[in-house]
């Protein structure tokens, strides 16, 4: 591993931590500069393919469903930290499923449920998007459904 301050190749391990997420985290240190610096490793799967609406079959995309999140907590205060969680566990859940395919609609609902709790304003504009609510009446009987819920 390269030091990111010095660029040296002489690093080691000081800790290593793994995250409910199945990531692994390395805090290291050079051996040249003494710069501590920490990695994060993630574990290659092989990800199910996305089935869209339309029938049309694409790779599933992470940077895909962190924007989507992101997009819709903009100016909302939900730490960015709690965005990567959020995603984390879509990816994970989707992993667990063990198919070879997944919906777009099953991914959708999976974080619509997570943003739920998370955000309340994000998870209306993610969901206007994302169910297509097309008029106010439509947007105020999902607000209506989330009332309710609480």
């Amino acid at each position: 591993m390269k030091c990111p301050a010095c660029g040296s190749e002489s690093t080691h391990v000081i800790d290593t931590a793994r995250e409910l997420t199945g990531n692994i985290r390395r805090r290291r240190e050079c051996t040249s500069c003494r710069k501590r610096f920490s990695t994060l490793e993630r574990v290659v799967d092989t990800m199910p393919l996305v089935v869209k609406s339309g029938g049309r079959r694409e790779a599933f995309n992470r940077d895909k469903i962190m924007n989507g999140i992101r997009t819709a907590c903009t100016k909302r205060p939900v730490p960015a930290e709690d965005i990567d969680r959020l995603v984390d566990q879509v990816e994970a859940q989707v992993l667990a499923l063990n198919r070879s395919e997944v919906t777009a609609r099953d991914i959708g609902d999976m974080v619509l449920n997570r943003l739920r709790g998370l955000d309340e304003v994000a998870y209306i504009r993610y969901a206007s998007v994302y169910l297509h609510l097309k008029d106010l009446e439509s947007v105020k009987r999902e607000i209506e459904k989330l009332l309710a819920e609480r």
